[in-house]
């Protein structure tokens, strides 16, 4: 029986983990391309013969997305197989229809036959969308998790953006980890504050090896999750962040709303910022999807790192997590509301001094006129982002990411962090009772 011809389309994350974990050793099937969409730089390079295995002595080409009609026919592919996130639900099949046009089937794996297995407890944080604040979810249940005795290890979702072999697995303890790995500000942001916090991150590309390391140092893994994807590992307790500033999105995008009918608990994030309506309506719909979700309302309060620092009538440049604001589709995230909530003078447009791919986002994605989103894919980015900055006329630059942007690229800007945390709101059950029954 002829093997099927295979194309993963994805975004160097989840189309390499679905390789290996259902494609790799099997033979009936035969991945003759990935392509790449949503990241720069990774089309034109090779999913290396040492990650893909034994079947793909040569690796595995990788192509921009924008090339897949034509390998579908130079290839005689029989399946296209659809693996990245935060897609809404019109536009992915979009892109289906242009496969089933094109002679293809199109296709997504089901998250359990992704899922891997651990020896130890798994506790997944997922979301809805980009930006709906998983990262201070995870930092309070590591904090929940570390008051209770134990030792978290975190598995952050993929961000392989250099070389695929060298970031097979990897283990970052301290700060300097990071640097040895030569991380873009998109991986520091995610990894710098639970290595600030004490835990042990782990992230790659290949997700069976990284759990086998991390469970030889953990009592508990907690899956950092990426995007709104699905887990990797298979949870003991899957929680799930949902927006009230997004309202309907939950049932919009993929593979989000798979998080919904997946999800033990619901955390309605940012209360205290949306609207009642907003948050009754995402409450009414994740009720809806998955009743027997656990729905929690928590806040995200928004601090200066440093008091001393004054906001209020000046000038501000406000700076945000990127991927929220471009593929997120967010218009301001917690900078601006810092600008708004300490009575910064003016907020100031920075589109006249974006440069290079900086300027590109704002092109690409026109809904951003006041927020500066810190795009960091590689070095030349983060460089566009540095001379963007620099070259703003401002008093204060509002730093709304995880990271201390100001350090890692060497401002010449008087800056502030803007801190972000979670709140849970008094009700019928927390966070923290739910995770020692998990555990249990």
């Amino acid at each position: 029986m002829a093997k099927r011809k295979v194309l993963i389309m994805g975004a160097a994350g989840r189309d390499f983990h679905n390789f290996n974990v259902y494609y790799r050793n099997n033979p009936n099937y035969e991945v003759v391309a990935f392509t790449a969409f949503q990241i720069p730089g990774i089309a034109g390079r090779k999913y290396p013969a040492s990650l893909a295995g034994k079947l793909y002595p040569k690796g595995i080409p990788i192509f921009d997305e924008s090339e897949l009609v034509s390998l579908i026919k130079k290839h005689s592919v029989d399946d296209v197989v659809f693996a990245y996130s935060d897609v809404n639900f019109n536009t992915m099949m979009q892109k289906g229809s242009l496969v089933l046009a094109n002679g293809a089937t199109f296709s997504m794996l089901p998250a359990d036959k992704t899922m891997i297995e651990s020896r130890k407890p798994v506790i997944a944080v997922c979301a809805v969308r980009t930006g709906c604040g998983k990262s201070q979810t995870s930092r309070a249940i590591a904090a929940i998790l570390k008051a209770m005795g134990k030792k978290v290890v975190v598995i952050r979702h993929p961000m392989p953006y250099g070389d695929l072999e060298k970031q097979r697995c990897q283990r970052f303890a301290s700060l300097e980890d990071m640097k040895k790995h030569g991380c873009t500000i998109e991986e520091m942001e995610e990894y710098e504050p639970h290595i600030a916090a004490g835990h042990v991150v782990y992230a790659g590309v290949d997700y069976a090896d990284i759990l086998r390391s991390a469970e030889k140092e953990a009592d508990v893994i907690l899956w950092d999750g990426g995007n709104n994807d699905t887990p990797f590992y298979k949870p003991d307790l899957h929680i799930v962040v949902a927006d009230p500033l997004r309202p309907g999105h939950e049932e919009l995008y993929h593979p989000g709303m798979t998080n919904i009918f997946m999800a033990d608990v619901v955390i309605l994030n940012k209360v205290d910022t949306a609207k009642m309506e907003m948050v009754q309506a995402v409450r009414d719909n994740v009720r809806r999807l998955n009743p027997k979700a656990v729905i929690i309302e928590a806040e995200s309060p928004v601090t200066l790192d440093d008091k001393t620092v004054k906001v209020a009538g000046k000038k501000v440049l406000v700076v945000e997590d990127g991927p929220t604001l471009t593929h997120g589709e967010m218009g301001f995230g917690a900078a601006y509301i810092a600008a708004k909530q300490y009575k910064a003078g003016k907020i100031i447009d920075p589109r006249p001094w974006a440069v290079g791919s900086i300027k590109g986002v704002y092109e690409k994605y026109s809904h951003l006129r006041y927020i500066l989103p810190a795009m960091g894919y590689g070095e030349k980015q983060m460089s566009e982002l540095k001379k963007t900055i620099n070259a703003i006329p401002c008093d204060l630059v509002l730093v709304g990411t995880p990271i201390d942007l100001a350090r890692h690229l060497n401002l010449t800007k008087p800056s502030v962090r803007i801190g972000y945390s979670l709140k849970e709101r008094p009700g019928s059950v927390s966070l923290k009772t739910l995770v020692k029954k998990a555990l249990k």
